[in-house]
C-alpha cells in the first residue's frame, strides 16, 4: 500500500488541516498505542513537543488517544527530538512521540515516533499504523477501570542536559571559548545555553525567546544568516545554529563561514579514527553529500556508504553495517555511541571537543576540505507527475553528459513537502549551474503543463 500519512520524517503538514488535526492525531494515537501495547506490564508512552502554538493541541488529542487504549502519558513539555528518544529508553516506555515539524514555519508540524529502543519506527511499522488510521476500527479500546493516567515531567530538560554533558570528554571544559548559540526559537532554547555554559563556555544565546509563531523565524540551522553575523560582532571563536527541533546542527568558524554537516561528518571521523574510536571503517552520509567529503576520507583510507535521503535511512545503514558516525550534508549527525538519532547539541559538543584539542582557531581546525561546488534548486508543484515528461528526461541525460564523469546529477521528491529537488555537483561551477537551471525550468514547465 502507498504511504499516504507518513512521510521520510514521520507525520507531517499544516497544522489545522488535514492530516495534521486533533481528530487525525487522536486516531494515529490509538493505532500506534494498540500496536505497542505488548505484555503484562505497565504502558507507558513519552510525549515531546517543540514550541510551536499548535502543539498545544496536537499533544492533548495524542495523550488522549493513548490513555484510550491503558497507556500511562509522561509529557515533557518543550525539549529536543533526541530528548523524547533519551526519555523513552531511561523511563522503560513503550513508544515516544515527538510533535514538531523540525526547520519549518510555525504553521506547519509534524508527529514522530520512536520505538521502545529509541530509535523512529520502521517503514513497515509505520505502515501497519497508517492502515489502521485508515479502516478508521478503534480496536484495542480498554475498559473504564484500564483508562491510562497523564502526568508531567518536570525535570525532563534537566535530564536531558545531564545526558548531553556526560558525552563530553571527562576533565574537558569550554573555558575561554565564546560560543554563539542560535536555538531557532526552538525546542532547545533553555537546554542548549545551559549545556554549553555547565561545561565553562562563555555563552551568546541567540532565538531563545519563542512565542509560538517565531520558531526557524530568520533563524537557526536553515536560516544562519543570524548567527554568523552575531559571531562575527560578538567576536566569538565558533557559532552553533540548531533547527526548531534541535536534531540538526550548522556551525561557522570565527569569520562567520559555514561548516555544514558534511564538514562535521569529516572532523569527527578524521579524530575518531586517528584515536581508533571509528567503526566499521567509515562513515554514513546520504545522496547529497559533496563528493568532496567522499574524496577526503578515501585520502584517509575511509569509506563512505551513501543512503537515500533521511536521518532514519542513516541510520538503518549505521546498525545494519556497524559504524557509529552518520549524517546529513543538512546537519543531522547521529553519533551511535551516545545516541539513538540525530542529536545537534552532542553533535556540537564532539566538534567542540576536537577544536577544543587542536587549540587553533576553528577556521583551520575544523574546515577539512573544500567542498566541489553544488547547486540546489526546489521546484514546487501542485500535482501529476513532471518526472515521467520527456522533456525532463531528456534535460536530466544532457545535464549528466555534460558533466562528463566529472560530477552529478541528483533528482528526487521531497518526503515531506510538495517540491522536486534539483542538485548537480562537479568540477565547474558555471557549468554546474546551468545544468541545475535547465532541469528546474524543464521540471518547472511540465509541472505547469499537467
Amino acid at each position: 500500500m502507498a504511504r499516504k500519512l507518513f512521510g521520510t520524517d514521520g507525520i507531517r503538514g499544516t497544522a489545522n488541516i488535514e492530516p495534521m488535526t486533533a481528530e487525525t492525531a487522536l486516531r494515529v494515537a490509538m493505532a500506534a498505542g494498540h500496536r505497542f501495547r505488548r505484555g503484562d506490564h505497565r504502558h507507558v508512552v513519552v510525549i515531546g513537543k517543540d514550541t510551536r502554538l499548535s502543539g498545544y493541541m496536537l499533544e492533548p488529542a495524542l495523550a488522549a488517544g493513548f490513555l484510550s487504549m491503558g497507556m500511562d502519558v509522561v509529557m515533557s513539555g518543550p525539549i529536543p527530538t533526541p530528548g523524547v528518544a533519551m526519555l523513552t529508553r531511561s523511563l522503560r516506555a513503550d513508544l515516544g512521540v515527538m510533535i514538531s515539524a523540525s526547520h519549518n514555519a510555525y504553521q506547519d508540524n509534524g508527529i514522530k515516533l520512536f520505538g521502545p529502543d529509541g530509535y523512529k519506527l520502521t517503514d513497515e511499522v509505520e505502515g501497519e499504523i497508517e492502515a489502521s488510521v485508515a479502516a478508521g476500527a478503534a480496536d484495542g479500546l480498554v475498559k473504564a477501570e484500564k483508562l491510562g493516567r497523564a502526568k508531567r515531567l518536570d525535570d525532563a530538560q534537566g535530564r536531558y542536559i545531564e545526558f548531553v554533558k556526560n558525552t563530553f570528554p571527562r576533565g574537558r571544559r569550554l573555558d575561554g571559548l565564546k560560543i554563539v548559540v542560535d536555538c531557532a526559537n526552538g525546542a532547545a532554547y533553555k537546554v542548549a545555553p545551559a549545556v554549553l555554559w555547565e561545561l565553562g563556555a562563555d555563552v551568546v544565546p541567540v532565538a531563545v525567546d519563542p512565542d509560538g509563531f517565531n520558531i526557524n523565524a530568520k533563524c537557526g540551522a536553515t536560516e544562519t544568516t543570524t548567527m554568523r553575523e552575531a559571531v562575527v560582532a560578538h567576536g566569538a571563536h565558533v557559532g552553533i545554529a540548531l533547527d526548531g527541533d534541535a536534531d540538526r546542527i550548522i556551525m561557522a568558524d570565527e569569520k562567520g563561514r559555514l561548516l555544514d554537516g558534511d564538514q562535521l561528518l569529516a572532523l569527527v571521523a578524521r579524530y575518531w579514527g586517528r584515536n581508533d574510536r571509528l567503526a566499521g571503517g567509515g562513515v554514513v552520509a546520504t545522496v547529497m553529500s559533496n563528493m568532496g567529503l567522499e574524496r577526503f576520507l578515501s585520502n584517509l583510507d575511509l569509506k563512505l556508504v551513501r543512503t537515500k535521503v533521511g536521518d532514519r535511512y542513516v541510520i538503518e545503514a549505521m546498525r545494519e553495517g556497524g559504524y557509529n558516525v552518520g549524517g546529513e550534508q543538512s546537519g543531522h549527525v547521529i553519533m551511535s555511541d551516545y545516541v539513538t538519532t540525530g542529536d545537534g547539541l552532542i553533535a556540537a559538543l564532539q566538534a567542540l571537543a576536537v577544536i577544543v584539542e587542536a587549540d587553533r582557531p576553528v577556521s583551520e581546525s575544523a574546515r577539512c576540505f573544500e567542498p566541489l561546488p553544488q547547486r540546489l534548486k526546489n521546484v514546487r508543484f501542485s500535482g501529476g507527475k513532471p518526472l515521467e515528461a520527456d522533456a525532463v528526461k531528456r534535460a536530466i541525460a544532457d545535464g549528466e553528459s555534460r558533466l562528463k564523469g566529472t560530477g552529478r546529477v541528483l533528482i528526487r521528491p521531497s518526503g515531506t513537502e510538495p517540491v522536486i529537488r534539483v542538485m548537480a555537483e562537479g568540477e565547474n561551477e558555471t557549468l554546474v549551474t546551468r545544468i541545475v537551471d535547465d532541469i528546474a525550468d524543464a521540471i518547472a514547465r511540465a509541472a505547469k503543463a499537467a
